[in-house]
């Protein structure tokens, strides 16, 4: 069974409520009818106008049959929603009649259906940015209580059984934090051991990676992956994590027992932990392209509720994975 299929039988067993923010967006209407066909979530919401969204619907022939269509201006929870998006703005001066205005945006629409539990995950990012879809998250879901940094990860799986869960790893951050400070690259870790547990349904081994093992360089740049490491230790005892490593020395055995014996990491890692953006982003493309492994992401975490955010130039089974994995996380809160 494939990574995406393991995500759409997780999705299927938790029956929860997915809100799809760009509901005039003729990819997402047509990976809509799909979610609901496969079942992968038990109430699929469109957010936007009903003519527009019936519209664009019949111009890719695709049946609104069990999908259900929100207006934010007509809803009934408008007024409610738009309360709590000032509750959560008025410290930046924000108003009650600004609020009420600007709730109306799908992103914050569906953002706020997730915060107040009308729904149990959001997709977006088909036709908006990474950023407009970022803002909407931290603005109104917020990041979980203890995290001050959202970050993201990628599912690597390969056909490398031998290494990391059974062929499969988490890379972080590989999208989000470009210079992570010690403390964000802490939390990175923190965030990414669950989506190791989450995804990969294996308890996370955890490598921090550096150019240096065990103090075999210098510098300020494993300072930082040092300093992270113990972070990470002091908040969180019982989780495997070790560092700094190198790549070798993190997943491959033979190596580890020279460069890092006694690790209870080393040779064994599952999730791996870049230094910088640089880093992770050039390490999954080579991976992905050199390895032919299938890359799942970016993976938002950290959030105190599941997001997820699309390329523009994704398909209608890359939005009906990534709803698949959004669902599988909401089952794992």
């Amino acid at each position: 069974m494939t990574f995406a299929e393991k995500m759409k039988a997780q999705a299927i067993r938790a029956k929860k409520h997915l809100v799809l923010a760009e509901g005039t967006e003729l990819r997402t209407i047509q990976a809509a009818r799909k979610i609901v066909d496969e079942k992968l979530a038990e109430k699929v919401i469109l957010v936007g106008n009903a003519e527009a969204v019936a519209k664009a619907a019949a111009s890719v022939s695709t049946s609104l049959e069990g999908i259900t269509v929100i207006d934010p201006v007509t809803s009934d929870d408008r007024k409610a929603f738009a309360q709590e998006y000032y509750e959560l703005r008025k410290h930046k001066g924000m108003s009650e009649e600004e609020a009420f205005e600007g709730i109306v945006d799908p992103l914050r629409w569906g953002a706020m259906m997730v915060r107040l539990g009308k729904a149990d995950a959001m997709v977006a990012g088909a036709e908006n940015t990474t950023g407009n879809v970022l803002l909407a998250a931290f603005n109104i879901i917020k990041t979980k209580p203890g995290i001050k940094f959202a970050s993201s990860c990628f599912v690597m799986a390969t056909d490398k059984t031998e290494y990391g869960a059974n062929g499969s790893f988490i890379f972080a951050d590989c999208a989000t934090i470009p210079n992570p400070t010690a403390e964000q690259l802490a939390e990175i870790a923190e965030a990414s051991a669950l989506s190791c547990r989450t995804f990969l349904n294996a308890e996370p081994k955890v490598a921090m990676l550096s150019y240096s093992t065990k103090g075999s360089a210098k510098g300020e740049l494993v300072d930082k992956v040092i300093t992270a490491t113990r972070l990470l230790k002091e908040k969180l005892p019982t989780l495997a994590v070790d560092g700094e490593l190198q790549l070798d020395a993190a997943i491959v055995g033979s190596v580890a027992k020279s460069k890092a014996p006694g690790s209870e990491v080393a040779g064994s890692a599952n999730t791996l932990i870049f230094p910088d953006l640089q880093a992770g982003n050039i390490g999954y493309k080579l991976v992905q392209r050199l390895a032919g492994a299938d890359a799942y992401g970016p993976i938002l975490q950290g959030f105190a509720k599941p997001i997820s955010d699309l390329s523009r130039g994704c398909s209608v089974e890359d939005i009906v994975v990534t709803s698949a994995i959004t669902l599988a996380q909401a089952a794992a809160n």
